[in-house]
């Protein structure tokens, strides 16, 4: 695909090679996001994406919150238009798996892990912690989201390194992973409702 080079914002062209990034992660995995391989994708040099990002690993930092951003932005969304007591927990839990899974948030930490880079979770923590205190001014409801999140994202990046091989080899549906998710978190919130009242 030949992309028409023509004078882009810094914003913008932030943006074009974040896509382009999360492109070749999705179609050939982590380590494919490389300044050298986004900056052939979208048809600018080298040293343009060395201006916009500094090295391979702060451009992995950004598609990293780029990706995690994303879902947050769709799961506010989801949760934004009714009451709390209306919120679909197993879309938001499909949601978050989706991204770690199919979305290659889980491999992109995994490889930033291992190549070295020591804040390669710094991105989607921060991204999640701001949605989570956006959401719910209340403390002791924000206290709750937090250790629920911890569990989702954990359970979400085991499932998207190691579901699909456990899931088989304990003969359980692919999708067991997400239904204990949303079982635990719907558990959790029915019981910190009805010891602190006024939601269903």
């Amino acid at each position: 695909m030949s992309i028409v080079r023509r004078r882009l914002s810094h914003t913008a062209s932030r943006q074009l090679a974040l896509e382009a990034a999360r492109d070749l992660l999705i179609e050939a995995g982590p380590q494919a996001v490389t300044l050298k391989a986004v900056s052939g994708r979208i048809g600018r040099t080298h040293a343009n994406l060395l201006h916009h990002f500094g090295s391979a690993a702060e451009l992995q930092q950004a598609l990293a919150r780029h990706l995690t951003e994303t879902v947050c932005d769709e799961i506010a969304d989801k949760i934004a238009p009714g009451p709390d007591g209306d919120r679909n927990v197993r879309e938001i839990v499909d949601m978050t798996f989706d991204a770690f899974g199919t979305g290659g948030a889980g491999a992109l930490a995994t490889w930033m892990l291992m190549t070295g880079n020591e804040n390669a979770l710094d991105p989607i923590i921060d991204a999640i912690h701001n949605l989570i205190d956006d959401l719910t001014p209340d403390a002791h409801e924000q206290r709750i989201m937090h250790e629920d999140t911890l569990a989702l994202v954990l359970m979400a990046l085991g499932d998207a390194l190691m579901g699909d091989a456990m899931a088989g080899a304990l003969g359980l549906p692919r999708d067991t992973s997400r239904a204990l998710a949303t079982e635990l978190i719907e558990g959790r919130l029915k019981a910190f409702w009805a010891e602190h009242g006024t939601r269903p």
